[in-house]
């Protein structure tokens, strides 16, 4: 089960260090992996990228410990409001409502340079993280027991590394999946689209919308999207014959944007042209080296998920590294890898398809049939949805042989009760392997006991406050409680990445899903028989 290397530079080369790869290479950091990180570029890119991030992403963010530095250049994320042919609207998308289920703000946008930065300097703050600027990758080449990577440093020189594993972050052009013969599927999405950012005068900021919004205006499909302080966002489709580099001219991008600004009301940042495709690598895997980010997926940006995309590939897979790398599981773990996040990416680039072909419809009479359809949908009122009810749980992969509640989805994180204040779940338990017992449960003492065979896992049971339940966990808003009553469930295995491997009705339930963690992450040939068909889900 336990496998073994010879001597290697690394544990993990970090081809790309953009936030995919700086994510993936502070966490590695914090396990205790010798890990190399490198990058063609020296510096962060300067322009904005992506805008958007989400809870989960946040929540992992806080976990690194980074809440402090990336607090500044993050803002909650507007509604986003969608308008029809005659500018009626026709569609909001919002966040959820207070409690919010995992403790912050459930939708965000950000400057990604800043972050970015952070990112960066988080990574290379662990004395076993190497990060090196300027070094474009030439080859990899694969053993049993190790990947040799060939290398050219900003001087020209060549030389060469070794790792045990390669994690490919390094964008749509990805050499490292070119060299792993990772083939591309199409998932049929191709528009051109003209991406502006400005920094707006402070006078100007009230003439534009207060709401980010989607301007589904067959003539010209807009959107715009309101970013952190005077940051503000336009993607504007690219009409046939129009040509892409001429578009990016200053002279063109402000008249594009006369119908809100003139040049006089700040500062165009950056207007780059880009095609927004929708692609996903047919396998995100070959032996030792593995794909992340953009290198494995690329979607069409309608509601933000780009980024937060790469962070989940990053948080699915250090954990089960971790794993392998540490000798506690075997190297079959990192096949569940692209079972889980490629399945995932098709579900919801099929759901951001469909919002961004209403988007962009261009012929009017099937734009006032969509605008009528999507009004009949909410009633003969605006359509009213959230944007995290969009983003679909994980099917298949690491998760509980037998299906049940709750399974594949992201676990809440209640606030709880600390002296006079609150602290969120994570703090609390910690971010390893964890069950969650619903202290209010008759089972919940057994359950306990039952977990404390089970030393690698942390076992805490919650109560609400002021139910009366002692020597729990007490929440202070019922967001847990809630879950536990809707799900009709008692207590959950959680995962390192937050994820539900499986949830039990009572102590039996709980003792058959501890059974089979032990039989499943430490894959023992002889107790395989124990549990039907221990092999992992597939995609259909």
């Amino acid at each position: 089960m336990t496998e073994t290397a010879g001597a290697t530079d690394y544990d993990v080369l970090v081809v790309g260090f953009g936030p995919t790869g700086a994510v993936a290479a502070g966490q590695l950091g914090r396990l205790g992996h010798r890990t190399l990180v490198i990058d063609r570029l020296t510096d962060v890119y300067d322009k904005p990228r992506a805008i958007a991030l989400d809870h989960e992403i946040f929540r992992h963010f806080d976990n690194m410990g980074l809440t402090d530095a990336i607090s500044p250049y993050i803002e909650p994320f507007t509604a986003s409001e969608h308008f029809g042919v005659d500018g009626q609207l026709i569609r909001r998308i919002d966040m959820v409502a207070k409690p919010y289920p995992l403790g912050y703000t459930p939708s965000m946008v950000f400057s990604q340079p800043a972050v970015e930065a952070e990112l960066r300097r988080h990574a290379t703050g662990f004395s076993n993280v190497r990060a090196e600027l300027g070094v474009e990758l030439l080859d990899l080449l694969q053993t049993s027991d190790r990947v040799e990577a060939r290398l050219k440093d900003s001087d020209g020189q060549h030389r060469s590394v070794t790792a045990r594993y390669v994690l490919g972050c390094d964008g749509a052009s990805s050499t490292v999946r070119q060299i792993a013969a990772l083939a591309l599927e199409d998932l049929i999405f191709d528009e051109p689209w003209l991406v502006v950012d400005l920094r707006v005068n402070e006078s100007a900021l009230a003439r534009l919308p207060q709401c980010s919004a989607q301007f589904c205006n067959p003539a010209r499909p807009v959107s715009f999207l309101i970013g952190p302080k005077n940051h503000r966002r336009w993607e504007i489709m690219l009409l046939p014959g129009e040509d892409a580099r001429q578009m990016e001219r200053p002279d063109n991008v402000w008249k594009l944007l006369a119908p809100w600004l003139t040049p006089h009301d700040g500062e165009l940042w950056r207007a780059a042209s880009y095609r927004f495709h929708a692609l996903v690598a047919a396998d995100w895997r070959n032996g030792r080296i593995l794909i992340a980010g953009d290198a494995a997926h690329q979607q069409p940006p309608f509601i933000g998920q780009g980024m937060c995309q790469g962070l989940r590939d990053a948080t699915n897979l250090v954990w089960k590294l971790d794993h392998v790398l540490k000798g506690v599981s075997s190297d079959s773990l990192l096949d569940s890898y692209t079972v889980e996040r490629k399945q995932h990416v098709i579900e919801l680039t099929g759901k951001i398809k469909a919002i961004g072909q209403s988007i962009c419809e261009r012929d009017p009479a099937a734009a006032r049939q969509r605008d009528a359809k999507i009004l009949a949908e909410g009633g003969g009122k605006p359509l009213l949805l959230t944007r995290q009810e969009i983003i679909p749980p994980l099917h298949a992969g690491f998760f509980a042989y037998h299906q049940m509640p709750a399974r594949g989805t992201l676990f809440p994180q209640p606030r709880i009760a600390s002296g006079r204040t609150a602290r969120l779940l994570d703090e609390v338990t910690g971010t390893g392997w964890r069950v969650l017992i619903d202290g209010r449960s008759n089972d919940a003492a057994s359950m306990l006991s039952l977990c404390a065979a089970h030393p690698d896992l942390s076992a805490a049971a919650v109560a609400p406050a002021g139910a009366g339940v002692p020597n729990v966990l007490e929440e202070t808003e019922g967001v847990l409680a809630n879950w536990f009553d809707r799900h009709g469930v008692v207590a959950a295995i959680v995962r390192p990445d937050h994820y539900v491997f499986g949830t039990a009705r009572n102590d039996s339930g709980l003792g058959d899903l501890l059974h089979e963690i032990d039989v499943r992450l430490r894959d023992v040939p002889a107790e395989r028989d124990k549990i039907p068909d221990l092999k992992m889900e597939r995609t259909p």
